[in-house]
């Protein structure tokens, strides 16, 4: 739940230049979190260099790979879906490769290939780079499967793809794993425990981006604030590293600092923070650096302590203030997002009033709002019964989504009159004539166009705005450009 499903990038085909030399076509799609866009990257440069154009039709593939997640019954039962309809093509296209990636892959492993028989090909989140392989197995008549977890590897020395880039903001993938065990969370179980990337070969990705024009970077991790490097390595095993490696090593804070220093007009984003890991010196390093966004994705999942105990989330509802209240008094203008979970196992009316008068205390800038849906092998699902009657769980829910909502466009308001810099990265959904882009804030504005293109910093001035969308006119280029 602590991975952020944006439903409208879900089922994206990614698509890359075509090599002319490559004669074999690759469909690949992805559902689930920014992690899996990024992992489909990854992807995409192995296969590159084996040959394989990417292509939007799935008629015409070769190979077709689906990128799937498990964090939500709603996403395995969309892929399920989804691979009833590749194997209808393959019925006639029988030379067509079908092959599951990622989390459900890790949760499922062997089922598809003996149980269901839908699949030809199982890669787990960690063995990507076993795929030409694995290719090979297939297409010698033998199903193929490599779900095995790694402790080290994190794809530091793969330099992915862009795939449908808008050429302006760029995922960079700095942590794999989690350590942090909720309860509700089937993460540590399809992506193994938390290792930490190379500052060197995550410091050349982000050199690579800026020389290409990129504008804005995302650090992308489980739970970045956990980010710790020491030569390699599990995170849980640095109380065994040499004194020297202590002495040396690489956390978050330092990070940020060393990627801010080396592009100071790099937009620098990070995403997900947890509240058990975050410290004051990452908040030190967003007030010191202005081209480190003023945003921050903090996800709670109840309001409760007695919910937030029994999701193993290792802080109370008090330690979360005490973290806000620290976070605004540095960076008053903050912009602060969460995820939310309503009716977890054993959660009462009572709890529920916690949550509501937590956001009402917080007032987040947006969110992400699920009702909890079991997952199986989680320690939830081991540990505690489901009981919470599904019309409860909705009802709930919907008084979350109805009070974010308040406050989204409470937020919102604020900005009216103001000027902020916007960066855009798109034209918007809504008309031809306009631009769409995010402020610092991660707050989205649209304005007229002018003379203004993608990749522009644009000072904005804020006129009118929705509980989603900021509505202004620009008043020229930001000191960025």
């Amino acid at each position: 739940m602590e991975k952020i499903i944006d439903e409208k990038l879900q089922g994206n085909t990614l698509v890359i230049e075509p090599k002319a030399e490559n004669k074999r076509k690759l469909f690949i799609e992805s559902y689930g979190c920014a992690m899996n866009f990024s992992d489909s990257e990854i992807v995409a440069s192995i296969l590159e260099k084996e040959g394989f154009n990417t292509t939007k039709n799935l008629e015409d593939a070769d190979l077709v790979l689906v990128n799937t997640c498990s964090i939500r019954d709603k996403a395995e039962q969309t892929v399920r879906k989804r691979l009833q309809k590749y194997n209808a093509v393959k019925r006639i296209n029988p030379k067509m490769k079908v092959g599951v990636l990622g989390c459900m892959a890790e949760r499922l492993k062997s089922k598809f290939l003996e149980e269901e028989k839908i699949v030809d090909l199982v890669v787990g989140p960690d063995a990507y780079k076993d795929l030409p392989n694995l290719i090979s197995e297939v297409e010698e008549g033998r199903n193929a499967v490599n779900v095995i977890l790694s402790k080290d590897e994190t794809y530091g020395d793969i330099s992915p793809v862009r795939l449908q880039s808008n050429g302006v903001s760029a995922l960079v993938s700095i942590t794999r794993g989690c350590d942090n065990m909720c309860t509700f969370c089937v993460v540590p179980f399809t992506r193994g425990r938390e290792r930490s990337r190379d500052p060197q070969s995550i410091i050349e990705e982000v050199n690579d981006l800026a020389s290409k024009g990129f504008k804005e970077i995302t650090l992308l991790g489980q739970n970045v604030d956990s980010y710790l490097w020491y030569g390699g390595g599990l995170k849980k095993d640095f109380k065994n590293a040499s004194e020297i490696q202590k002495a040396t090593a690489t956390n978050f804070a330092t990070l940020l600092k060393i990627v801010a220093e080396a592009h100071p007009k790099l937009r620098i984003r990070f995403s997900t923070s947890n509240p058990q890991d975050m410290t004051m010196d990452v908040v030190d390093m967003m007030v010191k650096y202005p081209n480190i966004c003023k945003h921050i994705h903090l996800p709670l999942q109840s309001g409760s302590n007695k919910v937030l105990e029994r999701m193993n989330r290792l802080h109370t509802r008090e330690e979360y203030f005490t973290l806000i209240d620290n976070i605004r008094k540095r960076i008053p203008d903050c912009a602060i997002s969460q995820d939310m979970i309503a009716g977890f196992c054993g959660e009462t009316e009572e709890d529920h009033q916690d949550t509501l008068s937590l956001m009402e205390h917080v007032k987040y800038d947006f969110g992400y709002m699920y009702s909890y849906s079991e997952r199986p092998g989680t320690l939830g699902a081991k540990k505690f019964e489901d009981d919470v009657p599904e019309d409860t769980k909705q009802r709930r829910l919907a008084e979350i989504v109805k009070l974010q909502r308040g406050h989204s466009l409470l937020r919102t308001q604020g900005y009216i009159g103001k000027t902020v810099e916007v960066l855009i990265e798109r034209e918007s959904k809504k008309s031809d004539k306009q631009w769409s882009g995010r402020t610092t804030y991660n707050a989205v504005a649209v304005f007229d166009k002018d003379t203004y293109k993608i990749g522009d910093f644009v000072n904005v001035e804020i006129t009118d705005c929705t509980s989603g969308t900021l509505i202004g006119k620009p008043i020229g280029y930001s000191i960025h450009n």
